[in-house]
């Protein structure tokens, strides 16, 4: 089995590649360090080719000598060995010429001997100087070689190189003969080479990476300052008062992040001021309706208290006819004072419960025969279907009484009359659900969800003689839930049923 080098690096560079793009996608500081240094890494790369490119076409041109020189001094220091290594005289002429034309190269190349005292002894045939100032010789010797040496121009690569053809150089060296001391003068046009080398100018690469840079990051970073800009655009528009705007989330980052908590920011103060709205829509409701319900009996009282009060009655029978409506409908103010007290501690939940551990089926049955004159008295049987075990259900005693007799006066007001009430117990699970249902008149989804509403009732009429407070089942449900249970309401083939589910404390 054959595997691959080139197989094996490819699984661990790929895990790589995709923790650095998951990394990237999740991290905003990181996707910006890789921007960064993605970005620098390309200036970089065309600043680097843009130096290359100029320094291409900035050629510039060298004139250099020192191979010349160099041929030139070693030309004379092999004459002057030559002639210390044969030890002769200073006056054997035959050597010493042949040494001279033996190594005079060139036209251009000028050989002498001469004494301590600048006299010509010995040249070479284009020589004509019979005398020199050794003196000067010996500077001028330094100077020619110092300023060859610095001779290098640098020209364009389309323009010609300017030489200077006369310069000349002086090679100077003393020669020790066997009976005297003497000087070898050697004066020569150096030979040069011309070289194009590349000028490098870092400044065209600088200024082009920097640009590059810039062009590079700006892009790499428009579509995360364009998504800032609508988050701030967002916030600006959530400012004015439209909390219903929403601020369109793009990506898995700090950014996407910080949009959905403005979103949810916004959605929750949205759902706060709706609240508050609604709060003040049912307080100013509140107030309405209880100067409504408070002032028809005060009316009344009033109204007869004045008959009275003016002696406008006929007889004796009528004066007691006028009390009884006045204390009835005193009677009834104080029921529905009663009922908004309860109500207002209920809601702002001033009531302390005292629970217990009771048997729902005997609180019932009690409560059941004690409703059995208001029963009579409006042609309505309650039927029971209980178990025959007890129900135990940790509860406040006297709520839990108060629930169920405001959901049996509540049947009892709203049945078909003459009819029956079926209150039903029963267990499931670990909850006890008591049931009461009895037969009225039809009612929409609409009415069955606003049965629970403080002053709502089904006969549509505030003075109606029927019609309770309007508190009953606000107060029934408030309790139900105080003490941790639930209420629900259902309409079905003319028949209307209330569920009061309670935990099992058995289970």
């Amino acid at each position: 089995m054959k595997i691959k080098f080139g197989n094996i690096l490819k699984i661990p560079l790929i895990q790589t590649h995709k923790s650095v793009w998951k990394k990237m996608k999740s991290s905003i500081r990181f996707e910006i360090i890789i921007t960064f240094a993605l970005c620098f890494v390309a200036a970089f790369a065309i600043g680097k080719v843009t130096g290359i490119i100029f320094q291409n076409r900035n050629m510039s041109a060298r004139v250099d000598y020192s191979k010349g020189i160099d041929k030139i001094s070693v030309n004379a220091n092999t004459i002057a060995e030559k002639m210390r290594s044969m030890n002769i005289s200073v006056n054997n002429k035959d050597k010493i010429q042949k040494i001279i034309d033996d190594y005079n190269r060139s036209d251009t190349e000028k050989i002498m001997i001469t004494n301590l005292d600048g006299k010509v002894l010995y040249k070479s045939n284009n020589t004509d100087e019979t005398q020199i100032d050794v003196y000067t010789t010996i500077k001028n010797s330094i100077k020619s070689s110092l300023e060859i040496m610095k001779n290098i121009q640098n020209v364009y690569r389309d323009k010609d190189v300017s030489v200077n053809e006369n310069r000349e150089y002086i090679s100077f060296y003393p020669i020790d003969f066997n009976d005297s001391k003497a000087y070898l003068v050697l004066k020569a046009m150096p030979e040069y080479e011309i070289t194009y080398e590349k000028s490098y100018n870092p400044i065209p690469g600088t200024i082009a990476a920097f640009i590059s840079f810039l062009t590079l990051f700006y892009f790499a970073t428009n579509k995360k300052m364009k998504y800032i800009e609508n988050i701030s655009n967002g916030l600006v528009e959530m400012s004015k008062g439209n909390l219903n705007y929403r601020i369109k989330s793009q990506g898995e980052d700090e950014l996407a992040s910080l949009s959905d908590n403005i979103n949810f920011m916004a959605e929750k103060l949205n759902n706060k001021i709706e609240k508050e709205r609604e709060v003040e829509r049912m307080k100013n409701e509140l107030i309405t309706n209880v100067s409504h319900d408070l002032r028809t009996p005060l009316t009344s009282i009033k109204g007869y208290l004045g008959l009275i009060r003016d002696k406008k009655y006929e007889n004796k029978f009528q004066l007691e006819k006028y009390i009884n409506i006045a204390y009835n409908k005193s009677e009834k103010l104080e029921i529905l004072i009663n009922d908004l007290f309860e109500y207002t501690k209920l809601t702002n939940h001033a009531v302390a419960l005292n629970k217990h551990l009771i048997s729902l089926n005997g609180l019932l049955e009690q409560l059941i025969e004690e409703m059995v004159p208001i029963c009579e008295k409006n042609s309505i049987t309650i039927d029971e279907d209980f178990p025959k075990d007890r129900l135990l259900v940790n509860l406040d005693p006297n709520k839990t009484v108060r629930i169920f007799e405001n959901l049996f006066i509540n049947a009892i007001r709203y049945s078909a009359k003459p009819g029956s009430v079926k209150v039903s117990l029963k267990k499931e699970e670990n909850c006890i659900i008591t049931s009461i249902k009895n037969k009225c008149s039809p009612i929409s989804n609409r009415e069955i969800n606003k049965l629970f509403d403080r002053f709502y009732r089904l006969d549509k009429s505030r003075a109606s003689d029927r019609g309770g407070s309007g508190l009953g089942l606000a107060i029934a449900k408030s309790m139900v839930e105080l003490q941790g249970g639930k209420i629900e309401a259902d309409y079905s083939q003319g028949c209307i049923v209330f569920r009061v589910i309670f935990e099992n404390s058995e289970c």
